[in-house]
């Protein structure tokens, strides 16, 4: 029987969603499936249980399109439902859909959810979108919430050279650049800083950049980005 338009949780089904989640990160997905599919058909009006049955399809199952319709449904049986609003925002990014995705975004903003998640994933959908400038104070927003956080900082560097401001993105490069260990420093900032450098006419600071790239190159780093710190080393490098 509903009480005040909801169904009363069956004690029984929270240890059914534990031995589920035990099943997912035991890598045993296709028995998780299985069972979540059974609760779901069983328990219809359970949100929790739904949110659950696109949550393995999505994130376990790595198969957003499948997880989409399960959240849609939630929100239409309660349109207020953040949790699920979030985790459809997130699944619409990954499906490319981005304008989508930044309106659910908005959505839980609106009513007061500020985390880090939700300025660093809506600023990839505003960025991949086109609208950098909004993407850019969302990058700024998500590092108010972690100060100094490497990939942030070059994710903004990265929009802020996309609009032209590439004093501040060459900032940020080297604030990011700091805040790692001196003998770990990740060799695509330096590229992506020379390069910057470069496009300012600073061809020494750019060879530096370069050179300590080069350096610092290390195991497991992509070959590829080898070949192009070594290609803009000889670039700017002076002719002989």
């Amino acid at each position: 029987m509903k009480r005040k338009g909801r169904t009363p949780w069956p004690p029984e089904l929270s240890g059914q969603l534990r031995e589920v989640d035990r099943l997912r990160r035991g890598g045993r997905y296709a028995q998780a499936l299985v069972q979540i599919r059974q609760l779901a058909e069983a328990h219809p009006d359970q949100l929790r249980v739904l949110l659950e049955m696109g949550l393995t399809l999505g994130i376990w199952g790595h198969a957003p399109a499948e997880a989409l319709p399960w959240f849609d449904r939630i929100l239409t049986m309660a349109p207020g439902h953040l949790t699920t609003r979030l985790h459809r925002a997130l699944t619409l990014a990954r499906l490319g859909r981005h304008a989508e995705a930044v309106a659910d975004f908005n959505t839980v903003e609106s009513v007061g959810h500020r985390k880090l998640i939700l300025y660093a994933k809506r600023a990839e959908s505003l960025r991949a979108d086109g609208q950098n400038a909004e993407a850019e104070r969302d990058w700024t927003q998500a590092l108010a919430e972690d100060p100094g956080n490497a990939w942030l900082l070059q994710q903004r560097a990265q929009t802020r050279a996309q609009l032209g401001r590439l004093a501040e993105a060459i900032q940020d490069l080297t604030d990011a650049i700091a805040s790692e260990e001196e003998d770990s420093v990740d060799p695509e900032l330096l590229y992506e800083r020379g390069a910057l450098r470069d496009r300012l006419g600073d061809r020494a600071g750019a060879r530096a950049d370069f050179e300590a790239g080069v350096a610092g190159f290390r195991e497991g780093d992509p070959p590829g980005l080898l070949d192009s710190l070594r290609l803009e080393l000889q670039r700017t490098s002076p002719a002989p």
